[in-house]
């Protein structure tokens, strides 16, 4: 079982790396297309929350590259300082995505009110599943015992790939969210619209490949469980 695990990890990282390297590179290039409409990409967050009637979420600044994210416990829109200072298509697309989820938390979206409640079950499945492997690997985990172990990781697998599954409706329901707002607002026309749109679609496609992962690891992990038992 732990080579096949290995395996399916080394594939999905694999995978996710090509992924997250293709964004990257539509990024850059994008970053470097200025908008027409010369806004900063905290200036199209403003702009975009007024326009929700949203004066209650605090725009921030925060590290690295693409580290952007949007904390409903805090209502902190946090974007990394190419996208927060910078004038370009990228900055207007990755700015306005994350405000389609402070939109989303404003009018109570269920996929991402049920992503939230998975969090803590998430958490705990992480910790959960070093364990169990490592019960394993020390060769505690046979007979009955195993049997209950197998299936607490099944269940934990399972827990991560719906999480990874919800998570899919809710960066693309934000991504519609923003481009729809940002060709309404006149920020972005024509090519500039096209390149936001090709921008928002390889972010959501690093989101697909950690769905896929997750989904196949636990139908691995399933499988598994139920050769032991037959």
């Amino acid at each position: 079982m732990m080579l096949g695990y290995m395996v399916i990890m080394g594939v999905g990282s694999v995978v996710g790396m090509m992924v997250s390297g293709r964004l990257k590179s539509k990024f850059t290039h994008y970053s470097k297309v200025p908008i027409r409409s010369g806004l900063t990409g905290a200036e199209i967050a403003k702009k975009m929350m007024d326009h929700y009637g949203i004066y209650d979420v605090n725009i921030v600044q925060g590290k690295g590259m693409l580290t952007d994210h949007y904390n409903p416990q805090t209502k902190t829109v946090s974007l990394s300082p190419d996208v927060y200072n910078g004038r370009s298509i990228a900055s207007a697309a990755v700015a306005a995505h994350e405000c389609g989820h402070v939109v989303q938390h404003a009018e109570a979206y269920s996929m991402l009110t049920m992503r939230s409640n998975l969090v803590p079950l998430v958490q705990m499945s992480s910790k959960l599943q070093q364990f169990l492997f490592f019960a394993m690997m020390a060769g505690i985990a046979s007979g009955a015992f195993g049997s209950i172990i197998m299936t607490v990781l099944v269940a934990t697998f399972g827990v991560t790939a719906l999480f990874s599954l919800v998570t899919l409706p809710v960066e693309f329901d934000a991504s519609n969210r923003a481009l729809a707002w940002i060709e309404d607002a006149g920020i972005a026309q024509g090519e500039e619209l096209d390149g936001a749109k090709d921008s928002l679609w390889w972010a959501a496609m690093t989101y697909v490949a950690k769905a896929m992962s997750s989904l196949v690891l636990f139908l691995f992990v399933l499988l598994q469980m139920m050769g032991q038992r037959n």
